[in-house]
């Protein structure tokens, strides 16, 4: 079983989105093991709330997101629920429309997001891990976006976010054919960065996270700003954010308490000031 944390702070989508915090590490947990995690419109919902109470506690320093039981992340969108909210174009605009504010939320997260995968990472599943920083997957992973298979357009962002990780020749082949790939062609072709024995996923994952909630906020919201900025096109990159973001590392105290814990051989104490 993939150990995930027992205490729940909040609740969300009738349960089926949960919250926590822990030691400045935030976890939101896609708690519908029943349909494998799939995603309805109340999930997304459900999950834009928990990243923006996330986002705006000043403890939580990274966030990762999971799911419930040991068979899936996120199975996709709910199927069951397509007769009624995705039925045709406009009914599919409106549901997209709808799930588009969290996947922006996500998408320009202020804070470091961690994708913890374990079983099915299917569709919609794909999407939130694509759009989180980094992907960690247990060895009995599989992931496919199965659109072409249900006569689905899976839209620019989602592709868009395939293409920079896998390049176009791969998102072509996935994207045609519909087939699942496991952990291990996931990690070679780069959808995801690590895979773990099943067992270890959930401590390596932790450990991650810990180890960013006590580096500097300011610099690794740095190099979040300018990675996102080479990802743009040259025309539209924001090189004075990128400069802004410099400038207030440089000025700030944690920069001084790295010097001086650095000096005085201990571990650094940083504030996010």
């Amino acid at each position: 079983m993939l150990n995930v944390p027992k205490a729940t702070d909040k609740s969300f989508a009738e349960g089926k989105i949960l919250q926590s915090v822990s030691e400045g590490v935030g976890v939101i947990t896609f708690n519908n093991p029943a349909k494998r995690n799939a995603m309805s419109l109340d999930m997304w919902e459900g999950l834009g709330h928990a990243l923006v109470e996330l986002r705006d506690d000043p403890d939580v320093r990274v966030v990762i997101m999971v799911g419930a039981g040991d068979k899936a992340f996120v199975s996709g969108a709910d199927i069951s629920q397509f007769e009624k909210t995705r039925h045709n174009a406009e009914a599919s605009e409106e549901y997209s429309r709808r799930s588009a504010a969290q996947r922006a939320l996500l998408a320009d997260y202020p804070k470091p997001t961690i994708a913890c995968i374990r079983g099915f990472c299917l569709g919609g599943g794909m999407q939130v891990a694509m759009l989180a920083d980094i992907r960690i997957a247990a060895e009995n992973s599989q992931f496919g976006i199965p659109a072409a298979k249900l006569g689905i357009a899976y839209g620019y962002d989602g592709l868009k976010h395939l293409v920079s990780l896998v390049g176009p020749s791969w998102a072509r082949l996935l994207m045609y054919t519909g087939m699942r790939i496991g952990s291990a062609e996931a990690v070679r072709i780069g959808l995801v960065d690590r895979v773990l024995p099943d067992a270890e996923l959930w401590g390596a994952t932790t450990e991650i996270a810990r180890t960013i909630s006590g580096n500097a906020p300011l610099a690794i919201q740095a190099a979040k700003i300018t990675i996102a900025q080479v990802l743009n096109d040259p025309d539209k990159r924001d090189m004075n954010a990128i400069k802004a973001i410099g400038v207030a590392c440089m000025d700030s105290e944690d920069f001084r308490e790295g010097r001086r814990a650095f000096m005085e051989k201990r571990k650094p104490r940083f504030t996010g000031h």
